[in-house]
């Protein structure tokens, strides 16, 4: 695909880290969006990815094997970067503070995906619920940006999800209030009011005056292969490491002012925002009900990004406390191998099956990863506003990719071109990115986008098996409490 847009011209050097499935996708993305000489882009990976490279190091890109450690990372950086340059980190177990500490010292552009840690796995037994969650690396990650108001610009959990689905949410509160206005399900002041707070971007505001409650980022990967999972190896259609990792770790959820009381297991942070939650138990064996256009899905509760940022970012406070929060969390719902896969991890006590394989579209059939933000609890029950982009369509746009790393890929590509052209921001968040300008950039890639109203909830298609069972009994007064969604097995 030809990007129709005007290129952004881009002069200093590049650093890749990482050259997995979603670094595969992104750089050809990538130089369709930025005008930059190939010499000045440098991939490391700790693997020999010579012959991946091959057609790119023929363009003049270059390749260095090498790993990233709290030992060689300075050596690493300085040797492929300079003064304004751009560092887009796909790696994984590489400490997000440590790249965030060295590209503010050095002025570099700095995006990541994902908030690492050196050892995700270190000390897994002894840390508490809290000190496993993404919310205390968030904090970590205040503390040591706190003062770096108009330093290099850095990006930080910026791919689909957590990223793109940030943008999707902004959309789709804008998209409500219109549709609310044009159907006249409003007084002619709460129109007013409603155009007034999205033509000012105060999406928290906006949120509370819709009545949103529930935000999930659900999503449904149906992608079938033609060459099925064998027993004893993990197939999935993005980073299986990174899926290991977030799917074991606590389930990790905004936590809205609606809900009535705290589910079973629930661990509260000592300080902070407060936003959030962590249960005391596994997000991949933490099921939800969720929606995605035309079909109820089950979900899993997995640990993401946008739960901290997207919640806090929709919080209105006064005097200092909040009286507004929706509660948000991951939905996901992946394919069939990937779902086999993970059924065997539990079987396997959580050790990495022994071969990995990343989906290919050569060996991709059929199939569609549906990616949304589904806004909950105002006149319409739902709302859903995402991308459901098919395998057939993804080979054209990216060939040698699936659905799910383009996704990634253009959150990462749009923010990196919203830096260069903003290198003064300092620390940022998804949310705090413009997202029309995001979107502009990324929906000619996403497939199909919609945006529209569907008029369910959580207990509408219910059906109870066990009604002995206490944890079956719904609270039918307020269908957006986080007990409703809850699957029961």
């Amino acid at each position: 695909m030809k990007y129709a847009g005007k290129k952004i011209k881009f002069g200093k050097k590049i650093l890749i880290v990482g050259y997995g499935s979603v670094s595969k996708c992104t750089l050809p993305v990538l130089m369709e969006h930025i005008d930059a000489p190939y010499k000045n882009i440098t991939i490391v990976d700790f693997e020999d990815k010579k012959k991946a490279l091959e057609k790119w190091t023929a363009r003049g890109i270059k390749f260095s094997r090498g790993k990233i450690t709290e030992k060689t990372l300075d050596r690493i950086l300085s040797k492929h970067l300079e003064n304004g340059g751009l560092l887009i980190d796909l790696a994984w177990n590489i400490e997000c503070g440590a790249m965030l500490d060295w590209c503010h010292n050095h002025n570099v552009l700095y995006i990541n995906t994902s908030v690492e840690e050196w050892d995700s796995l270190g000390a897994i037994f002894k840390k508490s619920p809290f000190e496993k969650s993404l919310y205390f690396r968030q904090m970590k990650l205040r503390k040591l940006t706190k003062n770096r108001k108009n330093s290099a610009t850095a990006v930080v959990d910026h791919g689909a999800n957590p990223g793109l689905i940030s943008h999707f949410t902004k959309q789709a509160l804008v998209d409500i209030a219109q549709r609310l206005i044009k159907d006249r399900k409003v007084s002619a002041a709460a129109g007013k009011n409603l155009v007034r707070l999205s033509e000012n971007r105060e999406f928290a505001k906006l949120a509370m005056a819709l009545g949103v409650k529930v935000i999930h980022c659900s999503e449904r990967d149906t992608q079938i292969t033609n060459n099925p999972k064998r027993v004893n190896e993990f197939v999935g259609t993005w980073s299986i490491e990174g899926l290991r990792e977030e799917g074991t770790a606590p389930a990790e959820m905004g936590w809205g002012t609606h809900e009535k009381r705290l589910p079973k297991n629930a661990h509260v942070p000592p300080y902070g925002p407060k936003n959030q939650i962590f249960l005391a138990q596994m997000g991949m064996n933490t099921w939800v009900r969720s929606w995605i256009p035309e079909e109820e899905i089950i979900g899993m509760v997995i640990r993401h990004g946008e739960a901290f940022g997207i919640s806090d970012s929709l919080t209105v406070r006064e005097k200092g406390k909040p009286v507004y929060r929706p509660t948000v969390h991951y939905a996901y719902m992946p394919c069939h191998d990937t779902l086999s896969s993970l059924y065997e991890l539990r079987g396997r006590n959580y050790d990495m099956q022994p071969e990995l394989r990343i989906l290919q579209d050569h060996e991709i059939v059929s199939g569609k990863d549906i990616l949304g933000a589904l806004l909950m609890g105002h006149k319409y029950n739902s709302w859903w506003t995402g991308s459901i982009l098919d395998i057939e369509e993804s080979k054209k746009l990216a060939p040698g990719q699936n659905a799910t790393t383009i996704q990634v890929a253009l959150g990462v590509v749009s923010a990196a071109m919203w830096m260069i052209e903003n290198p003064g921001k300092g620390f940022c968040l998804p949310d705090d990115l413009p997202h029309d300008y995001v979107l502009k950039i990324a929906k000619p890639w996403l497939g199909k986008f919609i945006s529209k109203p569907y008029d369910w909830t959580p207990l509408k298609n219910r059906k109870v098996f066990f009604r002995e069972n206490p944890d079956n009994k719904a609270d039918e007064s307020d269908p957006w409490q986080f007990k409703n969604f809850l699957f029961v097995p």
